[in-house]
Formats: structure tokens, sequence, C-alpha cells
């Protein structure tokens, strides 16, 4: 890693001191020497699975893991020939979330950071309360009233000290801002600091490793949206090392119907995204009302002439018990709703027959038992 940059303005800052965000207020992104010579792909092959097998494209320190990544790339053949679904439920904590704490907190901890906060609707407080106690640090975890109860006791299990807020992300987000100076927390919000990124944009490293080629439609539940701008960011990584050529997958986000300012920006026509007004979805990992990378979300769509589109909470359910009882990947909703899009766009022929799709599961089923429960 050679320095930091904002992701807006080009600014650079010294990668050896923790930041949050820029004096731009947008995120810092992670630069590296990507001469062609730094990471064979041979090499890469050649290494145990997981994360940390792309230590060049990470962030120097000394890996933290639980064994995170190389998650499984499943053939989909029964929902459609040539669709696959990348499963990240089997990650420690149960889902993609991992990654990104995993880096994140090795970077905390090589920085000497001690007590980390974040605001969660789920997923992510869990992940920063298991690599906290793995690390040693104090975990601060900030989560809406209506997170699912796997994801409470999950965090409260691995030590963290867990405030329950009335309202959303956002709500929990704003009281890390106004008591983390005093309680001596470092935030370790999405894209607040540069690591999180990191650790997911391996999710396209591996990709590529396993299809042995770059896909051509991404599906991907959008959020926060760190997974998709991760994995786009290691696309050009990649193509510097001579992984790849110029070729890009088109980039679809989705999101709730009851959650969705990057489609409603994407359909406007905007580069940023206006914060969403009584945001509401029973999957919480898409109830982010406002995204610090909305910019860079949309940028990535556009560049690879993908889209943003909704789907409604009953639908992410069906599908996510179609996924499941065709597949035997028991997918959370945030899954359901990259299956629900990909079937819709499929019969609008946005994607054809002969396309190879890949579909993320980002969490497991077993942490949203309240929402798939609810419908037979």
């Amino acid at each position: 890693m050679t320095h930091l940059e904002c992701s807006l303005t080009g600014e650079r800052a010294d990668w050896r001191v923790p930041v949050n965000l820029s004096p731009a207020g947008r995120p810092y992104l992670a630069r590296y020497d990507l001469s062609p010579d730094i990471m064979p792909q041979s090499a890469v092959a050649q290494r145990p699975a997981g994360l940390w097998r792309y230590c060049e494209v990470l962030p120097p320190c000394e890996p933290l893991s639980l064994g995170e990544g190389g998650t499984p790339l499943h053939h989909a053949e029964r929902l459609r020939r040539n669709w696959w679904i990348k499963d990240e439920a089997v990650n420690p904590t149960a889902s993609f979330k991992a990654r990104g704490m995993a880096v994140a907190v090795a970077m905390a901890r090589h920085f000497g950071l001690k007590r980390l906060a974040v605001p969660s609707a789920g997923n992510a407080g869990g992940a920063l309360a298991a690599y906290a106690a793995a690390a040693g640090l104090e975990a601060f975890v900030f989560m809406p009233s209506d997170t699912p109860l796997a994801c409470i006791v999950e965090a409260q299990c691995h030590g963290a000290r867990v405030e329950l807020v009335d309202g959303l992300i956002t709500d929990c987000a704003a009281l890390i801002g106004e008591r983390k100076e005093a309680e001596g927390w470092f935030d370790m919000s999405t894209l607040k600091e540069p690591y999180r990124l990191e650790g997911k944009k391996t999710m396209a490293y591996e990709l590529i490793e396993q299809l042995g080629r770059v896909p051509d439609v991404i599906v991907y539940p959008t959020g926060g949206g760190t997974g998709l701008i991760g994995m786009w960011k290691a696309f050009d990584e990649m193509q510097a090392l001579g992984w790849i050529g110029a070729e890009r997958p088109r980039m679809v986000a989705v999101q709730a119907s009851g959650c969705p300012p990057i489609v409603r920006a994407f359909e406007a026509g905007e580069r940023f995204a206006t914060e969403f007004q009584n945001a509401s979805t029973s999957a919480s990992g898409l109830l982010v009302p406002k995204a610090v990378g909305d910019f860079l979300i949309l940028d990535a769509i556009r560049a690879s002439g993908g889209l943003a589109m909704t789907v409604s909470d009953a639908e992410m359910v069906w599908a996510a018990r179609e996924i499941a009882s065709k597949t035997g990947v028991f997918a959370s909703p945030e899954g359901g709703a990259a299956y629900a899009a990909a079937r819709r766009l499929h019969d609008r022929s946005l994607i054809g027959n002969d396309e190879l799709v890949v579909l993320f599961n980002t969490g497991s089923g077993l942490k949203y038992l309240e929402a798939l429960g609810g419908q037979t």
C-alpha cells in the first residue's frame, strides 16, 4: 500500500495513521503498487484459501482471521443454466461483513486503537464484535431496536456493548458521531474508515479465480454498497496486475422498494443520493436510507452499463425460499432480492440466456427467521 486517496477529490493522505473521512467528507480509498509482477495469479493459486491470500493488495498489517473468505461459488443451474450464487453466508458470523471487519479490525489493532464503535442494522455489529473479541479490543454496537434478534444476541455474546436505538441505522450513526470523542471510540462505520472496503473487494478476486473469467452480470443487494464499490475497485486493480483485461461485468444494484435511495438517484440521473425518508424493509441489510458512498455506487453502475432496481419485501422473501428449495443455499432476504431482480431482468430480456450471471447471497437465512418464517 502506498497511500490513501479521497474518492471524490483525489487528495492524498498518509496511510500510516488512522483516519475516517477525508476533508471533503468522503471515503478514502487505499492505493497500492500494482506492478504486474507484484502478485502473479499463478503464485496466489498456490496459497491457502481465504481472504489474506491476496496480501499484496491488502493493508500491510498482521492478519486477523477467523476463517473468512474462500466462500463457495455454486452453479445454480436449477435457477437458470448460466447462473451462479456466491454464498457469503458461510463466512464467520454468517455474512460477508466478516471480510470487511477482518481487515478493518486488524488495522485498528495495528494502529493501537482500543475502543471501536459501529452503527449496524445487524450483520456488521456481529462481525465487529467477533473480530474485536479475537483481537482483544472493545466493541460498541448501536442497533435499531427492530434488528433481528439473532444479530443482537450474536454481538452481545461476543462481548460487545450493545445499545438499541428507536430509529434507523442513520440514527445509530448520529449517536456515535455525537459521543465518539468523549468516549474515545474509533468510528468503524461503513466507508467512514478505509479498510472494510479492502476486505470486501476480495470477493471479486475470488470470483475471477473461481470462474476463470469476468462474469457478464453481477447482481448485488445494496445497502451501504461497500461490497459493490469494493469489487469495482478490485476489477481495476486486477487489470493493472494483468489478471484480466478491460472487460467488466454489468453491475446491478438491488434495493428494497421501501428504502431505494440509490435507485431513485440512478433513475433521476443524479450522482449523489438524497436521504430516503420513512424507510422500511424486513431485509435489515438494505435498510440504509443514506449511504456515504452513494456516488461511488452510482459511478460504478453507470460505468459498467448496469442499473439499479427495487424489489418488494414479499418478492425477496419468496425468492429466498426459492433459492433454498432449488439450490440448498439458505439465503437471507438480501440474497433473495438479488434472485428476484435477476428473474425480472431476464424476463425483460435485459439479461440474455447465454450470459454468465453471479448472484450474491450476502448472509445466512438463519439470521432472518422472523422475516423468512412469516409466509408460507
